[in-house]
């Protein structure tokens, strides 16, 4: 009987075992990274630039898994019409610190107002957020209406909290939770890349550099931190304060997302009437990537009609 304790032990620390194996994220790793580092209250930035240094400034915050490389093509066909294009990496993705703390609206909400600071941007931004980056996005824009000029959301997270029996218990259990993330979740992430494998994508590997996330010691963490911070309310408040603002926002949604359904435009419709939504047919969640020419091809039109409002 002591065996199958031991061996229950065993199995129920493997997980977390594996996470104090994976790499930390240090100035070793960071020695390959493009772009630069900016060095924050809670820890360090990682941040690019794209385009014209006189261009319109355009500020791209991503989502949940993917880091700022979900930009590349979309941020270099930004650039293409003028634009001054900043891409990051959220706390606990990508080339940045994974600072232990809940990874809430206010959290975020730091790290870009010190990273603009920080490069020197003031007001006047168009500020672009992608799944969860449109949930942080919108926040942002709802307390600081001054410094945005409009507002783009591409397929957003916000209108809806994520919901199952799975991400419940995730959720509201801190201990088994964190154990069943540890355990089950790099699976589920594994597969759900592989099963865009053969998807067209405007950055090349992205299914590797996606998964290579999972190599990083705290990535778990913060999509744990975040599902617990950021995901778990609805962006109502903020989307209905920026209809009362008047602030400018254009909405693109996947046709075929699985992640965002669509019937996420309704939502939108009904807390925010003057938004203009756009949706792409045959495009899924990865619609800034797999359909970035399509993307693209709306911002040229809407983003100029938006300045002009």
């Amino acid at each position: 009987m002591s065996w199958l304790w031991l061996l229950l032990g065993v199995g129920a620390a493997a997980p977390l075992a594996t996470e104090y194996r994976r790499r930390p994220m240090d100035d070793r790793v960071r020695g390959n990274a493009p772009g630069h580092f900016a060095r924050l209250s809670m820890g360090v930035t990682h941040y690019d630039w794209f385009g014209p240094r006189t261009g319109p400034v355009v500020v791209c915050v991503h989502g949940l898994t993917t880091p700022s490389f979900v930009y590349r093509g979309l941020a270099r066909g930004l650039a293409l019409m003028g634009c001054r294009v900043l891409v990051y990496d959220l706390y606990g993705r990508g080339y940045s610190d994974r600072p232990r703390t809940r990874q809430d609206a206010q959290f975020f909400h730091r790290q870009l107002r010190e990273l603009l600071d920080h490069v020197g941007v003031g007001d006047d931004i168009t500020l672009i957020g992608y799944s969860m980056g449109g949930a942080i996005a919108t926040s942002f824009a709802a307390e600081h209406p001054g410094r945005i000029q409009q507002l783009v959301l591409l397929a957003p997270a916000g209108m809806r909290v994520p919901a199952g029996r799975m991400i419940n218990i995730i959720r509201s259990s801190p201990l088994l939770g964190d154990w069943l993330m540890h355990a089950v979740y790099p699976r589920q992430f594994r597969k759900g890349v592989e099963a865009e494998r053969d998807l067209p994508s405007s950055v090349p590997d992205i299914g590797k550099l996606q998964t290579a996330e999972l190599d990083s010691r705290g990535f778990i963490r913060s999509v744990l931190s975040s599902l617990r911070g950021i995901l778990a309310a609805d962006q109502r408040e903020a989307h209905t304060r920026i209809a009362q603002q008047g602030l400018p926002v254009l909405a693109v949604w996947g046709r075929d997302d699985d992640v965002i359904p669509l019937s996420c435009v309704g939502t939108l419709a009904e807390w925010n009437r003057s938004a203009v939504q756009e949706v792409i047919p045959g495009a899924g969640h990865g619609l800034p990537y797999t359909h970035t020419n399509e993307v693209l091809r709306i911002l040229r039109s809407e983003l100029i009609a938006l300045a002009g409002r």
